[in-house]
């Protein structure tokens, strides 16, 4: 894999340098996000916990694999400024585990003494009529009209 890098520029507000760069992966699939992140930290000279790459784009059928990258000038600046979601994507920080709290049910006597009586009650079955019988009173009727 080689990469080349397309413009880079420099943003002293966020603390960063941001890059686009083309990698050429001939003959391989779409590049790691760790592999590009080791080789942009060594061409731009940085440590690798400050390169954040942020998206990665491929084309079907092309090997080349265009991409936007952030260089920090610190690590805490990083984790200051990046989104968590992209932070765990480039393995800077653990995704948190959000448990869910089982939900509380009321015993069944609580419950069926909450619901209204009526909601209790079955209704009543009727016999289901069969589609052929239906459209065989609907033609009797309407060929009885016709002879009136």
């Amino acid at each position: 894999m080689e990469i080349e890098i397309v413009s880079k520029k420099e943003n002293e507000l966020l603390d960063r340098t941001e890059v686009t760069f083309k990698a050429s992966h001939p003959k391989e699939g779409t590049p790691q996000r760790e592999a590009v992140r080791e080789k942009l930290a060594t061409m731009l000279k940085a440590a690798k916990e400050r390169v954040i790459v942020d998206s990665m784009d491929s084309e079907f059928g092309k090997m080349e694999t265009v991409g936007y990258a952030k260089v920090y000038k610190t690590k805490e600046s990083a984790m200051k400024f990046e989104r968590e979601y992209v932070l765990v994507r480039n393995k800077l920080k653990e995704k948190v585990k959000v448990e869910k709290k089982a939900a509380v049910q009321a015993p069944a006597k609580l419950r069926a003494e909450a619901a209204p009586a009526k909601a209790l009650e079955k209704p009543a079955e009727k016999p289901a009529e069969k589609p052929a019988e239906k459209h065989a009173e609907k033609h009797a009727e309407k060929h009885a009209e016709k002879k009136a």
